[in-house]
């Protein structure tokens, strides 16, 4: 059984999920809370496996209690739900530590088994949101002391120790939103040799997956090429 933690400042919605999610038989609702200032004492209380939180909350938001989360419990998954893929907070609850995403117009059936997902350790993105992540990303600008892009095109960075030059290439370019087939016309190399190297950087970084290696770009300052 998956213990969760609920927030959402609705309590129609609330009290919604909390039927939906019981009669899954695979989740038990421990806590729910109306803020992010309380869904952070319902978890640090009753200790989780997964936290779902609403973006927009009073008091304290999605993105700043996955924040407070990420250090008080790092073991615990924060899932967050937007009511629109387009909303600018979200990039900011990735950077805080979140590991899933998904609007509210999800079925139930992709909640629960997006909520299973990420009590296994996978990431979840819902694909509206991964869009725009990725458009947020490229207006943003780079961190201080980070290279561009431009002036730096194949040197990995810090974060990304362990991968190739090429594989890094490969990951900045997933990370922007690009296919396999338009990766290989990029790099001129065949979509074959692009899936080889994915491969590989899906294995050197443990991740799930392509949603999990943008969300990983994203997190490691490596999107934005």
């Amino acid at each position: 059984m998956i213990r969760l933690v609920l927030a959402d400042d609705q309590a129609v919605v609330r009290d919604g999920l909390v039927l939906l999610l019981t009669a899954s038989g695979e989740i038990d609702v421990v806590g729910t809370a109306a803020d992010g200032s309380e869904a952070v004492a319902q978890v640090v209380r009753n200790a989780p496996d997964v936290a779902l939180l609403d973006l927009r909350m009073p008091v304290m938001d999605g993105a700043e209690a996955t924040a407070a989360l990420t250090r008080q419990c790092p073991d615990v998954a924060v899932l967050i739900l937007t009511t629109f893929a387009d909303d600018d907070a979200v990039l900011p609850a990735l950077r805080a530590g979140a590991v899933g995403y998904l609007t509210k117009d999800a079925t139930g059936e992709e909640l629960v088994g997006a909520i299973r997902d990420v009590a296994a350790g996978h990431t979840v993105l819902d694909p509206g949101v991964q869009k725009r992540l990725v458009e947020l990303l490229r207006a943003a600008p780079p961190p201080p002391g980070t290279a561009s892009p431009q002036d730096s095109p194949s040197a990995p960075s810090e974060e990304a120790e362990g991968l190739t030059r090429r594989e890094v290439d490969v990951v900045r370019l997933v990370a922007d939103g690009l296919s396999n087939t338009q990766i290989a016309r990029r790099l001129v190399v065949s979509e074959a040799t692009v899936k080889t190297h994915l491969n590989h950087v899906l294995s050197k970084l443990a991740v799930d997956g392509r949603s999990g290696l943008v969300a990983w770009a994203w997190r490691n300052g490596l999107g934005g090429s």
